[in-house]
């Protein structure tokens, strides 16, 4: 699915992804899955909070060790691991809310966010490839000499404050990211 982000003429598959969702309307994933005949479904691994990575931490303009609430999940394609996702909220935004809760949460993340007073406005990602991890191997059921593609993705507000880092490491074999430019 593609979606026009109206005022820089790029088209990114990731929009869905990143947009409150209306009342009814199902998970990206699903939809994006269902599309190509697939069942997509994610599995919550855990939610807590924590000293996040460095480069998060810089991201959300956190202060040595401060926290962020963290939600861990495995996104599964027809029941087999294909990537795991780690979103990352400042404890300011996320703490004492259903971000901070091992639960669903109905229309997700940027649905909450949104609910809370923290409408996504821009988000921003960059891709890097690398070797797996014997953890990253483990979880996502891939052999040692297989790659992971990273994803980072910085959601913020109209005024440029972020409210969540996603960090989506991918099974790369096979996985296409697509992004086009209308020229206005």
């Amino acid at each position: 699915m593609e979606e026009r982000v109206a005022d820089t003429g790029w088209v990114s598959v990731s929009a869905p992804y990143v947009r409150p969702r209306r009342p009814g309307e199902s998970d990206p994933w699903a939809e994006e899955a269902a599309q190509q005949g697939h069942i997509g479904t994610h599995q919550l691994r855990t939610v807590e909070e924590v000293h996040p990575p460095q480069v998060v931490a810089q991201v959300l303009g956190l202060d040595p060790g401060d926290t962020a609430i963290v939600r861990r999940r495995l996104v599964l394609l027809d029941g087999r691991p294909t990537e795991l996702a780690d979103s990352y909220y400042p404890v300011t935004i996320a703490r004492d809310t259903p971000l901070a809760e091992a639960r669903k949460i109905p229309g997700g993340a940027p649905t909450m966010l949104a609910e809370l007073g923290y409408q996504p406005h821009s988000a921003e990602e960059g891709v890097i490839a690398r070797p797996s991890t014997l953890p990253e191997q483990d979880l996502l059921d891939i052999r040692p000499e297989d790659w992971v593609l990273v994803l980072t993705r910085v959601l913020r507000t109209n005024d440029g404050v972020p409210i969540e880092v996603a960090v989506m490491t991918m099974i790369a074999d096979g996985r296409e990211l697509r992004y086009k430019m209308i020229i206005q």
